[in-house]
């Protein structure tokens, strides 16, 4: 199943559609690399790349959202909290498991299916609240 970012998962905040196009663009590449058995190593620098990115990401959006005082930030500070750690959970499953990539190919569905529901479910509620800051 490809990680694709699709129009209708836009925000309608430029930066944070921006930082989840490259998200889903990483993502993609991880779950590619486990199909194709890529190397462990590889594998472990995706996942590394995606934690970090996604901590950057997750700081920069609540920045974001304290600067317009968005009234739901703490709920997507639990979200992004629960989020990062499932994905040390992906990592250390994936190492405890030898390097084993069924542990990535699994994890595809919940990634996908987490990051689609956030999107659809919380985030666009940013762009929506930020529509009511314009009039």
């Amino acid at each position: 199943m490809a990680v694709v970012w699709t129009p209708d998962l836009s925000v309608g905040v430029n930066h944070i559609d921006d930082q989840h196009k490259v998200w889903f663009e990483k993502a993609n590449e991880l779950f590619e690399a486990g199909k194709e058995k890529r190397a462990k190593e590889y594998i472990n620098t995706l996942i590394d790349f995606l934690d970090d990115y996604t901590k950057q990401h997750f700081r920069d959006e609540e920045a974001y959202m304290q600067r317009i005082n968005y009234p739901e930030i703490e709920a997507q500070k639990r979200a992004h909290a629960s989020f990062i750690n499932d994905l040390a959970k992906l990592k250390n499953d994936y190492n405890d498991a030898g390097g084993n990539i069924v542990v990535i190919i699994n994890a595809n569905k919940m990634v996908i299916d987490w990051l689609k529901n956030h999107i659809r479910n919380m985030d666009k509620k940013i762009g929506d609240y930020v529509k009511t800051l314009n009039n």
